[in-house]
């Protein structure tokens, strides 16, 4: 026998009557009402609240409520506005692994989401200029080259992944409304942190006057393509970026563009559910999207101006021509590149990418000449030291079709991403894969395989289970040259 204080028997007795509710509900709604409900109920307190059952009630409905969102800015009525334009063309499904054998095992009803988004929800929109305040640098934040965080990534060691299982994005607060109502222009179920790092939006300057800003920014958000009765689908671009010229006021916004990198062959990735429960198998996919952008259709402008003699005009015209406005140039008294701005950005979300990344043919020359080992994939200290950088597509490895070292390394490739350690001559010493890797890192401190360790510093799981595969490539390559 042994005693348990009343605090612990508390804790056991609630996870036993959690335990018993989902098995009644288990047995009451099935395996897929059971998934419909867990992805409504939000606080996994197995009773769907008022806000919880809007989404369906929507559905049924077909009236959806005019959105009531927390704002930071108070919008003066009187102040300029501006329209932003959307551009789309769909994703090349020829791009997609699967459709080399034709789809085979996909069912009908997961692609059904992606086959019909054929262009954006919203093709135009108006905005006010004091919105876009939101992409304003804090008071800390006004040297060019400063970097910050718009929305901020709130996954950590101890979050874990966000759910797969899910439909409808939350409610977005303070700066994630405007980011939320930019990306629903493309589709109504823009998710604004996604599930998986990197998260968030970053934003930097690029150039500043005594009156405006350029700034630059990166987004990782992702889409929620189906809706019930179809599982879930996530539609992941490799990023949205693009940048605006403010007032530093927010008063007037003289360009700005949001877009999804078309430049690589590939620049999306698909997952989608098979089955009713968060734990269900997932197929996993990439392709290429030509086109989506956000384009202001030219400055902000106030609606209503005064004439010499006070009287109000409709600036857009209201029967007669519009009023035509000039603007003045812009002289910047610092800036830095469009090319080191990004790389800042790029270095915020992925701290690693303090250390250069080549390309592929020019990473195999860098090692022969400074005899170390190459690293195909992201810590900074170790790859410094022992390592020459870079990553490549698939694609671009077989359009190599005379390299060695090109075939050497798809030899040893598997779906989706694999880590290769090779030696100058393309011998690969060690490689691992990206989902073997992810499942050594998604587990929890509390969990007893999980590779976390407060030895020689805080080290979370991705830190640890890569330095050790680090160093099991260094170890590997001696073993290999000492031969």
């Amino acid at each position: 026998t042994f005693d348990l204080k009343p605090n612990t028997f508390r804790l056991l007795l609630n996870s036993y009557c959690v335990f018993l509710q989902q098995e009644v509900a288990l047995k009451a709604l099935g395996t897929e009402g059971l998934f419909l409900f867990s992805s409504l109920d939000t606080d996994h307190d197995l009773y769907l609240s008022p806000e919880e059952f809007k989404p369906i009630a929507e559905k049924l409905t077909g009236i959806s409520p005019p959105a009531d969102f927390e704002e930071e800015v108070t919008h003066d009525p009187n102040g300029e506005t501006l329209t932003l334009e959307a551009k789309m063309q769909p994703l090349q499904l020829d791009t997609m692994t699967k459709s080399k054998d034709g789809f085979l095992g996909v069912t009908h009803s997961s692609l059904s989401g992606l086959r019909s988004w054929q262009s954006p929800a919203v093709p135009s929109m108006s905005f006010s200029a004091s919105q876009f305040r939101a992409f304003l640098p804090p008071k800390n934040k006004g040297e060019v080259g400063d970097t910050w965080w718009v929305i901020p990534s709130e996954l950590n060691i101890f979050t874990g992944y966000l759910p797969n299982n899910r439909y409808h994005p939350p409610a977005p607060r303070g700066k994630e409304v405007l980011i939320h109502s930019l990306l629903s222009m493309f589709h109504p179920r823009p998710f604004i942190k996604s599930r998986f790092a990197p998260q968030g939006t970053v934003a930097c300057i690029r150039a500043a006057s005594d009156f405006y800003l350029d700034i630059v920014f990166r987004i990782h958000a992702e889409f929620q393509l189906n809706d019930v009765p179809d599982f879930p689908f996530w539609f992941t671009p490799g990023q949205f970026t693009g940048n605006i010229i403010l007032s530093r006021d927010s008063s007037h916004v003289r360009q700005f563009t949001l877009y999804v990198p078309n430049a690589r062959t590939l620049n999306v990735d698909m997952e989608w559910l098979y089955g009713a429960t968060e734990n269900s198998n997932m197929e996993v996919d990439i392709g290429y999207l030509p086109q989506m952008e956000l384009q202001a259709a030219g400055p902000s402008t106030p609606s209503f101006i005064q004439d010499e003699e006070g009287n109000i005009i409709d600036s857009r015209g209201g029967g007669s021509d519009p009023v035509q406005f000039v603007f003045e140039d812009i002289h910047w008294t610092s800036e830095i590149s469009r090319e080191e701005s990004a790389h800042r950005l790029e270095v915020t979300f992925y701290p690693f990418k303090k250390v250069s990344y080549l390309p592929f043919s020019e990473a195999f020359q860098r090692a022969q000449e400074e005899s170390e080992t190459v690293h195909l994939s992201p810590v900074l200290a170790l790859l410094n030291q022992s390592f020459v950088s870079s990553w490549s597509l698939v694609k671009e490895l077989e359009d190599m079709q005379v390299s060695e070292r090109a075939r050497l390394h798809l030899e040893k490739y598997n779906f989706p991403v694999e880590m290769m350690v090779a030696l100058p001559n393309g011998t690969i010493v060690h490689h691992i894969n990206a989902n073997y890797f992810l499942d050594q890192t998604s587990m929890k401190p509390e969990e007893e395989a999980a590779t976390f360790s407060f030895s020689g510093g805080f080290e979370d799981p991705s830190t640890a289970t890569y330095i050790n595969f680090l160093k099991e490539g260094l170890e590997k390559a001696k073993e290999h040259l000492a031969q």
